[in-house]
């Protein structure tokens, strides 16, 4: 279990401490199966083989559904305390970076299409984890022991291993019934978008975590200020030709909807982690969800699981150990 201690543990009754630890497992518990369902679930709303919704949309959505609620849950709980000077722009401009850097990296995916295959991404893809520790230690000022960068290390490889398991199950049932191979191919250019990527990522995920901690304001009040600029950015990439020449809500069922809902609550799952525990915990949250998308991906999808699927789980219950064990 993952608990993050405040340093006065022991001036909090035990019956507290314990439910404070199972709330914040039943948290990163909810966190890892949204995340490891989406996959599954962008696989049960295609039709013909494609996605039929526009995926500039449905992050537009996402943002809104995360703003709305956000407000709600400002004017039940905190507004009252809130002060004049809170709702300044010195307040609010902070969460312009993280949107822009967030906004950025999806339009580098598309592009890193052309100087690269999808295998190659999704496995290379996985050095933000690497990012996430260097930015973690330099911005946040945080030392990580030996142990810890091997944990992290140990991530990267689960995240690898998963990646081209998933990129061989792919292949199978192709051409009648044949393996296609799967080839990897980068350009040097390539390379240099796809590093770009892991870093955009790694820097948004420690400088939110950043500005979450270091300003004493309401969550629910920072990710107003985040998800305004989130929906300002991302509606303006639908806007200006990210929507694909599809209407805005064209190839929408009850899945997508699912998505949508599912996600959104995802993200505010997640500021509560980046605002009580950290970018790294984060990361381990996207690694054990790994295991659900595989789990679910052949409890739905019919996709069967493979011998480096379970080197993945191996080296993250190892990653797990060696970070948090004592």
């Amino acid at each position: 279990m993952i608990v993050i201690s405040n340093g006065s543990d022991d001036l909090v009754p035990p019956r507290r401490r314990w439910a404070h630890g199972a709330g914040w497992a039943a948290l990163l518990v909810l966190s890892v199966v949204i995340y490891g369902s989406h996959a599954p679930l962008i696989g049960l709303s295609k039709v013909d083989g494609r996605v039929p919704f526009s995926s500039s949309s449905c992050v537009v959505l996402i943002e809104l559904a995360k703003l709305l609620t956000s407000l709600s849950l400002l004017a039940a709980h905190d507004l009252p305390a809130l002060s004049s000077s809170s709702l300044s722009w010195a307040h609010a401009a902070p969460y312009a970076l993280p949107a822009l850097l967030y906004a950025l990296n999806n339009n580098l995916v598309v592009l890193m299409q052309v100087h690269m295959d999808p295998s190659t991404f999704q496995v290379l893809s996985n050095l933000k984890v690497a990012f996430t520790g260097l930015f973690y230690c330099v911005c946040l000022r945080r030392r990580l022991h030996c142990r810890q960068w091997m944990a992290l290390i140990l991530l990267m490889g689960a995240g690898a291993c998963h990646s081209y398991s998933s990129l061989e199950q792919e292949g199978h049932g192709e051409a009648g019934g044949a393996v296609a191979e799967t080839k990897l191919h980068i350009s040097a250019w390539g390379l240099f978008l796809v590093l770009s990527y892991c870093s955009c990522s790694g820097l948004a995920a420690v400088y939110t975590e950043l500005i979450l901690k270091t300003q004493r304001l309401p969550l629910s009040l920072q990710n107003i200020f985040l998800y305004v600029f989130g929906v300002a950015v991302n509606g303006a990439a639908h806007l200006f030709g990210a929507g694909g020449g599809q209407s805005f809500l064209d190839g929408y069922s009850l899945i997508v909807w699912v998505i949508v809902l599912s996600q959104a609550a995802n993200g505010l799952l997640m500021s509560v982690v980046m605002k009580h525990g950290s970018s790294i915990t984060r990361l381990f949250v996207i690694s054990c969800s790994m295991l659900v998308n595989a789990a679910l991906s052949w409890a739905l999808l019919g996709l069967q699981l493979t011998p480096l699927f379970g080197l993945a789980v191996l080296m993250i219950g190892l990653a797990v150990h060696l970070y948090y064990g004592e």
